[in-house]
């Protein structure tokens, strides 16, 4: 079987260093917030090129916070995709604020820039451009943008450690930069985890204070919010991690590489890396019109495969009350029908990528 990603096998090629962490910390007794997630957090802000980072309990309420600590509120709006994981527009909700989707760019599978100006009413505060798969959105125009309107950017890098816009890394180059731990993501925790990044002092002092009870004193609480606090056991295990992700990263776009060529001529549709970026392929997602096909004649070859994602957030029931309908969207529709996610993890054999095209060049001519 080859799976989608392999964390017994990464695990084993960091075992004595996870594990002489992981009895560092219970030895402490220390085990909510504490010292790792604090070395941590500063870490993980330097590699993303950003001043601050606020360790938290998941990607999803690094976004809450964030759209939190922007004051986006009830009578506000929020622009972001409806071609994403169902937490980007979940958090969104969290506030009490309305999402509104613009469309994806086919090319990346990213916000659709130009869409985003005639989004744009008296009521939008924020917007969340997706670093779909492992690529950044086109963030330029979008900062460009919102400096004119005076909104907030809080990008969503759940699938995009390390990923680089232009040269610099994404999460620092917007007002928040909201990253995902979970444990299949390219940094992934034993757990749980998620983390903020910012360049701005006050927020980063309004992240913290909001994640833990709104506590800036001990026992003295200024606002009604939340416990999102990261497990030091999570940031020992990060701190780890964090120092091979640099290697992991070019693993996987090696075998992106191979991927590539070995699907020359299948009749399938590859990634399309636009010239602003250097995606870090969390995900390598193929389009085909026999997707279907495809996902079936590869499990049967014992190769998992994904559907990321086999429909738009604005056609799922639990957003129906947005009023959203078939054809609103039709990039992000058409996507969602058409993406398969094959297997990259950076401990993957490097015959991987033939084999699976062997079966979708045998299936597709059949």
């Amino acid at each position: 079987m080859i799976p989608m990603v392999d964390l017994r096998a990464q695990y084993a090629s960091i075992k004595e260093e996870v594990d002489a962490a992981v009895l560092d910390v219970l030895a402490s007794g220390q085990f909510a917030l504490g010292p790792q997630v604090s070395a941590f957090e500063e870490e993980f802000a330097a590699y993303s090129g950003a001043r601050y980072g606020v360790a938290v309990n998941s990607g999803t309420s690094a976004l809450h916070l964030a759209l939190l600590a922007a004051g986006v509120g009830p009578s506000d709006e929020v622009i972001t995709v409806p071609f994403t994981f169902m937490a980007t527009v979940a958090a969104v909700r969290y506030t009490g604020a309305t999402p509104v989707f613009v469309d994806i760019e086919p090319r990346s599978c990213t916000m659709d820039v130009a869409q985003v100006r005639n989004a744009i009413t008296d009521r939008t505060s924020a917007i969340i451009p997706v670093h779909l798969y492992g690529q950044p959105a086109d963030l330029g125009p979008l900062l460009n943008l919102a400096r004119e309107h005076h909104l907030t950017i809080i990008e969503d890098a759940a699938q995009a450690h390390g990923a680089e816009y232009r040269g610099r890394r994404v999460g620092g180059l917007g007002d928040f930069g909201c990253f995902s731990f979970y444990p299949g993501k390219n940094l992934g925790a034993y757990g749980e985890g998620g983390l903020v990044v910012t360049n701005d002092e006050g927020q980063a002092k309004a992240l913290r204070s909001l994640r833990n009870w709104g506590e800036d004193q001990p026992y003295k609480h200024e606002r009604p919010v939340f416990n999102y606090r990261m497990d030091n056991i999570q940031g020992a295990i990060l701190r780890v991690k964090l120092r091979h992700l640099p290697a992991w990263t070019e693993a996987r776009r090696r075998l992106a590489v191979a991927y590539d060529e070995a699907l020359t001529g299948t009749g399938v549709v590859s990634p399309t890396v636009m010239p602003y970026a250097h995606h870090v392929y969390h995900l390598y997602a193929i389009q085909s019109s026999d997707r279907d096909r495809l996902h079936r004649a590869l499990g049967q070859a014992e190769i998992q495969t994904g559907r990321h994602y086999p429909a738009p957030v604005h056609l799922h029931a639990a957003h129906a009350d947005l009023g959203g309908n078939a054809g609103d969207h039709p990039h992000s529709e058409t996507a969602a029908q058409r993406t398969l996610t094959l297997p990259i993890y950076p401990e993957m054999p490097s015959d991987v990528p033939e084999r699976v095209a062997g079966i979708i060049r045998e299936t597709l001519s059949s």
